[in-house]
């Protein structure tokens, strides 16, 4: 075969007391899609920004040739300059300025110190073009979805005429529809040469565009899989990355379900920005006690705006409705009249609304729940460091002490530590709102086991998740949301993907049909 466009032998990077890398090894051919699979903590972003010049030539050890020479890269503009693009996971957009200001930040198209304008929106619309866009290049990033704003970073790359293109969870936040396109325009790249790394948790998306696999785990190379010359099953892959065989995705258990202690009926409310634009309708819902219930649907359907309303209405304005705990209403008129109430909500977004990233462990897990470390209105320190030890060992939390900055945790580890606030405050009702996004299969397997505990302790669990997979893996009973509505209700028995999708178009045509009418159960 021709030589690698990218060979980095021996790779190892260390940080205080940790081994992040250990002689790694990876090559990449042109025109080839590489994935780099492995659990999180496993070193694969730490690679990826060896490579890019993020930790420059000389904090670590081992060589990187890229085009038959060896490179030493002080910075990241030394890699972009041969045709080197990282896209991370957090996309490095400027949210207030248009997209052809994005598209040449630091490279403007200019002569004598003015900029170009004409030439700039010629090319941007250009560059817009050949990723599937139509925008105007005068569009405020603001004003787009975020699959739209990851195009635009994949134009940005193709600006600086990319050769090696790296995208860090490249689908983590994107639906289904955007994540096909993004991963139909990586197989058009490679059409026309170009070779792409991609590192994802989603295995199935790296089965359908991946010809190679390299695996990853505790920061040393474990398996490079040629997909060309053989089908890899998923188990394969899960197998390198976690060491172990995941005879079962989802931990066993053994429902005991109880009588209803939660409803909430008649449920309405509009969007917090426009008064006019009704985004619950008439949604109406109940949670047995040790029941795992799942809120199935398509992005946009108002799962997350349900769950924020219903805690605390921190969501939405003129909410209307009841909700009801053992059969009595209870008042969520705000986050704290929730959680006395004993509903707790862990957010799909855990970075921005879940934790405060530069407190540690154990200042995050008291948060929701100050009065339970509190002796006369003054934080007792013991009590707290004591609380966290306690967490930290029951979810199995990774880290160097209770003391270490979440910022420096694993995704996993991260949720762990929201998961333990939520816990601390003795809910019994706990929302999870996409409670395994950006996680590992390890770490899912983890969070599964808690979520079981929780049942069996006798709480009532609500999932929302965008994979059907899981909802069906692990609930007992699961409702359909479209549209602001539920429109229909399945046990785990009755429930599959296609039974699910069915209920939601459907439901869209009815809506199209008789655009008045409530929950359909």
């Amino acid at each position: 075969m021709n030589t690698p466009i990218l060979e980095m032998r021996g790779i190892t990077k260390t940080f205080p007391g940790v081994r992040a890398l250990d002689n790694v090894n990876l090559a990449v051919h042109s025109a080839e899609i590489h994935a780099i699979c492995g659990e999180n903590g496993a070193g694969k972003s730490t690679l990826m920004k060896v490579l890019s010049g993020v930790y420059p030539a000389g904090t670590y050890d081992g060589e990187i040739r890229y085009e038959g020479e060896e490179r030493h890269f002080k910075s990241i503009s030394d890699s972009e300059k041969i045709g080197i693009v990282i896209i991370h996971q957090e996309l490095a957009l400027v949210p207030l300025l248009s997209i052809a200001e994005n598209m040449f930040l630091g490279n403007e198209m200019a002569s004598w110190g003015v900029i170009d304008w004409d030439a700039a929106h010629a090319r941007t619309s250009e560059l817009l073009a050949k990723v599937g866009l139509s925008e105007a290049p005068t569009t405020l990033i603001k004003d787009l979805g975020v699959g739209k704003q990851q195009l635009v970073e994949i134009a940005k790359a193709l600006a600086k005429r990319v050769k090696l293109l790296i995208l860090d969870e490249p689908t983590a936040s994107l639906n289904e529809t955007d994540s096909q396109a993004l991963l139909d325009l990586l197989l058009e790249f490679k059409r026309q040469g170009i070779a792409s790394i991609i590192i994802s948790h989603k295995l199935n998306e790296i089965s359908r565009v991946a010809d190679k696999i390299t695996v990853i785990r505790d920061g040393a190379t474990v398996s490079t899989l040629d997909c060309r010359a053989e089908p890899i099953s998923e188990d394969r892959i899960i197998r390198d990355m976690v060491g172990r065989s995941l005879e079962d995705r989802y931990p066993p258990r053994e429902p005991k379900i109880g009588e209803v202690f939660f409803e909430v009926s008649g449920w309405n409310a509009f969007h917090h920005l426009n008064s006019q634009r009704q985004v619950l309708k008439d949604v109406s819902f109940n949670v047995r006690k040790g029941e795992i219930v799942g809120i199935a649907g398509l992005m946009g359907a108002g799962r997350t705006e349900l769950a924020m309303s219903v805690f605390g209405k921190s969501y939405g304005r003129n909410v209307s409705g009841e909700v009801r705990m053992h059969g009595k209403p209870i008042d969520v008129s705000t986050i704290s009249k929730a959680i006395d109430n004993g509903i707790a909500y862990v957010t799909e977004d855990r970075k921005h609304y879940g934790l405060v990233l530069d407190d540690d462990i154990r200042q995050n897990i008291s948060l929701a729940n100050l009065e339970g470390i509190s002796k006369g209105g003054i934080i007792d320190n013991e009590r707290e460091r004591e609380v966290a030890e306690s967490f930290r060992e029951k979810l199995r939390i990774r880290c160097s002490g209770i003391f270490q900055k979440t910022l420096n945790l694993s995704g996993g580890n991260q949720q762990k530590v929201v998961l333990s606030k939520w816990l601390f405050s003795e809910p019994e009702l706990l929302i999870l709102d996409e409670p395994t996004r950006g996680i590992d299969v390890g770490a899912k397997f983890e969070i599964y086991s808690i979520i079981n505990k929780l049942a069996d302790e006798g709480r009532g669990v609500v999932v929302i998740s965008s994979e059907m997979p899981e909802l069906l893996g692990m609930c007992d009973r699961i409702y359909v949301m479209n549209e602001g509505r539920l429109v229909a209700e399945m046990s785990a028995a009755e429930a599959s993907q296609e039974r699910i999708m069915r209920a939601i178009i459907r439901s869209g045509q009815d809506a199209a049909t008789h655009p008045a009418g409530g929950n359909a159960q």
